[in-house]
C-alpha cells in the first residue's frame, strides 16, 4: 500500500489525492499556461496555483526554482504581448483590454491614473492587482516607454509576484494539504455550491453592464451633430473628462471645450447651470467615464446631458479640428 502522503520535505510528501494525475505529471506546463492566462487578462484567481505550487515544491513533486521561474517568464511574456500592442495600437488597445474585465468602466480610468502618478513602478505593483496588469503593460506600450526599461519593471514584478505566493506555498505546504484533503472529502457538494456562486455573480455582471449602456444609449451624441449643432450657433457646455496621462498623449480637445475632472464635478451645479445643455468627453472605452457622469448629473436635476460618442478620438476620425486645452468653468449662457 501507498505511503500517508501528507507532510512537507523531510517528513514525507504533500497528500496530493485530491490532485489529478495529469496535473501532478504536467505541472510545470499547467503553471506556465495557468499564470500566462490569468497575466494575459483572464478573470480568474492565480494565488491558488501558485501557492498549489510551492507547496508541491514544499513536498518534493516540483523543484523550486523552476516553479518560481516558470511563473516568472509566464507572467513576463504576458506582459510583452501587451506591451506589443500597445506599441502597436496605441491607446486603441484598452478598447480590447475592457472586453476582458468584469467592470471595465472604472478599473481603465484608475488604471491610467495611477500608471500616470507611477509610471514603471506600476508595472511591478499591478502583478499582485486583479485584472490590472494587462491594462499597466498595454499602457507601457501606448506611452512609448523605452523596451529597456519596460522589461526591468516588468521582470522585477514578475519575480516578486511569482516569488512571494510559490514561497509562502512552499512554506505552508502541510496545512495546504491538510485543507486540500478537508476539501476534498466535501466533494462535488463544494464544487457545485462554487460554480453557483460564480456563475450567479457573472450574470449579475453582465445584466447590470447591459443595462447601463441601454439605459445610455439613446442620450448619446455623435461627432457629426455636435458638430452641426456648434455650427448652427447652440450653446452647449463641452466638457473634457480626460486624465492627465489622456492630456500627455493628446494635448489638444474640441474647441470651445473646458477641461474638468469628475471629481470636481461631485457638485456639479458649482460649476454648470443646470439649464445648460452638456456634452461630456473622455478617452475610456464606450465612453465609460462621461457615461458615468451623465447619470450622476442627471440624479443632479441635469436635464440634457450627452456623452460624446467615440469620445476625442471619434471627434478626430471625423475630420474635424482640435485645438489646446485649459481648465476652466462654465458661466450662464
Amino acid at each position: 500500500m501507498e505511503p500517508d502522503r501528507c507532510s512537507v520535505e523531510g517528513r514525507g510528501p504533500l497528500n496530493i489525492a485530491p490532485m489529478s494525475d495529469f496535473v501532478l505529471q504536467h505541472s510545470v506546463t499547467v503553471l506556465f499556461a495557468w499564470a500566462f492566462a490569468v497575466q494575459a487578462g483572464l478573470p480568474a484567481p492565480a494565488v491558488p496555483v501558485l501557492l498549489g505550487a510551492g507547496a508541491l515544491s514544499g513536498s518534493g513533486e516540483m523543484n523550486l526554482a523552476l516553479a518560481i521561474g516558470t511563473a516568472m517568464a509566464a507572467a513576463l511574456g504576458a506582459d510583452v504581448v501587451w506591451y506589443a500592442l500597445g506599441r502597436s495600437q496605441g491607446s486603441r488597445v484598452l478598447g480590447t483590454l475592457s472586453r476582458f474585465s468584469l467592470d471595465p468602466d472604472s478599473f481603465i480610468r484608475d488604471a491610467k491614473e495611477r500608471f500616470f502618478a507611477h509610471r514603471g513602478r506600476y508595472l511591478v505593483v499591478a502583478k499582485f492587482l486583479p485584472g490590472l496588469n494587462p491594462v499597466a503593460a498595454g499602457l507601457a506600450g501606448a506611452v512609448a516607454i523605452r523596451p529597456g526599461r519596460f522589461l526591468l519593471y516588468s521582470a522585477a514584478g514578475a519575480f516578486l509576484w511569482a516569488g512571494t505566493w510559490i514561497t509562502l506555498g512552499y512554506v505552508g505546504a502541510e496545512v495546504i494539504g491538510l485543507i486540500a484533503t478537508r476539501v476534498a472529502r466535501l466533494g462535488t457538494p463544494i464544487v457545485v455550491v462554487i460554480a453557483v456562486v460564480l456563475i450567479a455573480y457573472l450574470v449579475l455582471k453582465y445584466v447590470r453592464r447591459r443595462r447601463f449602456l441601454r439605459h445610455l444609449r439613446q442620450a448619446r451624441i455623435t461627432p457629426v451633430e455636435l458638430k452641426r449643432r456648434l455650427d448652427a450657433g447652440d450653446h452647449l457646455v463641452i466638457i473634457d473628462l480626460r486624465t492627465a496621462l489622456d492630456m500627455e498623449a493628446a494635448p489638444y480637445g474640441i474647441p470651445g471645450a473646458c477641461r474638468i475632472t469628475p471629481e470636481a464635478l461631485q457638485h456639479p451645479h458649482q460649476l454648470i447651470p443646470r439649464d445648460r445643455e452638456v456634452v461630456f468627453y473622455c478617452a475610456e472605452p464606450k465612453e465609460a467615464t462621461s457615461a458615468r457622469l451623465a447619470l450622476r448629473l442627471a440624479s443632479n436635476g441635469f436635464k440634457s446631458i450627452h456623452p460624446l460618442s467615440g469620445g476625442l478620438e471619434g471627434w478626430r476620425e471625423a475630420g474635424f479640428v482640435v485645438v489646446p486645452l485649459a481648465h476652466c468653468s462654465v458661466t450662464p449662457a
